[in-house]
């Protein structure tokens, strides 16, 4: 299995894959929520930089982690969007809640 999961400091970043579908969203959802109870994680990343395809899943596994790290004072953001994705966060209305940007520089550990 591939490495979805990379921390630095208190940095989750998720690495996203080519296809964010129900089977993958549920590896991420188990594992990032591992991650978030027990490293002291404050902010998620969510790296699209491989991903061109979501579904509903998707949007469910982002707002979970949202839901879980704001209510211990963190934030999601979501990083190297492309069009496909970034027309699928702005309908469902995610780019309201979470920050998206093209470019994050992190050097993260991987696990």
């Amino acid at each position: 299995m591939e490495n979805l999961f990379k921390v630095e400091g208190t940095d989750l970043i998720i690495l996203v894959p080519a296809e964010l579908d129900h089977y993958n969203a549920e590896k991420i959802k188990s594992g990032a929520d591992r991650l978030i109870e027990n490293r002291n994680i404050r902010r998620v990343i969510f790296d699209f930089k491989r991903t061109v395809f979501m579904d509903s899943s998707g949007i469910g596994v982002i707002m979970g982690r949202y839901k879980n790290i704001r209510f211990m004072g963190g934030e999601v953001m979501a990083i190297h969007v492309n069009s496909r994705i970034y027309r699928i966060l702005t309908l469902s209305g995610i780019y309201k809640v979470i920050d998206i940007c093209e470019e994050q520089s992190v050097q993260p550990e991987i696990f």
